[in-house]
């Protein structure tokens, strides 16, 4: 029998870590990351096709109106969302495919895969997730507060979510992720 992948839903604040936990998730345990199309600008070192596919409004709408998206939300005045191929080669491939979405994007996935995996990930403190938006060094204070009053909108989101898990420490948190995918498949199995 053919092995099917999986698909683990990762969402949590903006600075709270959910890339690189998803590149480690990648280098260590080989899942396959979607990459998730924008329309804001890409941050210094962002490297198109790779962070995000960085599109216009123009051709942002043009997938919405193709049903080439999974999930698409607004957020902060910017379209993200899920380009639906990706997702589905590397679950068609036995893989599990991560995809970092917001919660409203969580909750329409759950809708059309519900045997997905989510997992809303948290900082240790609100203080260290203050920290580390500051410390990217990429925002004006009007933004990073904007960022802050996003966040405690979706902390009332966090239940919503299969397991929440604390990013204090990057290796934890990651092994942490595995451990849980590697129940939810045997439930399955």
């Amino acid at each position: 029998m053919e092995k099917r992948g999986s698909l683990l839903v990762l969402s949590g604040f903006s600075g709270v870590g959910k890339g690189t936990v998803a590149k480690k998730l990648v280098e260590k345990y080989g899942y396959s990351l979607s990459i998730s199309a924008t329309t804001r600008k890409p941050r210094e070192g962002e490297v198109e096709g790779v962070n995000y596919f960085f599109l216009s409004e123009d051709e942002f709408k043009d997938l919405i109106e193709n049903n080439g998206l999974l999930e698409y939300a607004v957020y902060n005045n910017c379209y993200y969302g899920t380009p639906i191929k990706g997702v589905n080669d590397a679950i068609s491939n036995g893989k599990i495919c991560v995809l970092i979405i917001d919660v409203q994007g969580a909750e329409n996935v759950k809708k059309l895969y519900p045997d997905s995996v989510s997992i809303f990930l948290v900082p240790p403190s609100w203080e260290t997730l203050e920290q580390r938006l500051r410390a990217r060094n990429s925002e004006e204070e009007e933004m990073i507060q904007k960022r802050l009053d996003i966040a405690k909108k979706e902390l009332l989101c966090q239940d919503e979510y299969d397991y929440k898990v604390v990013n204090d420490n990057l290796d934890d948190c990651v092994n942490d992720i595995e451990k849980i995918l590697c129940e939810e498949l045997k439930k399955r199995n």
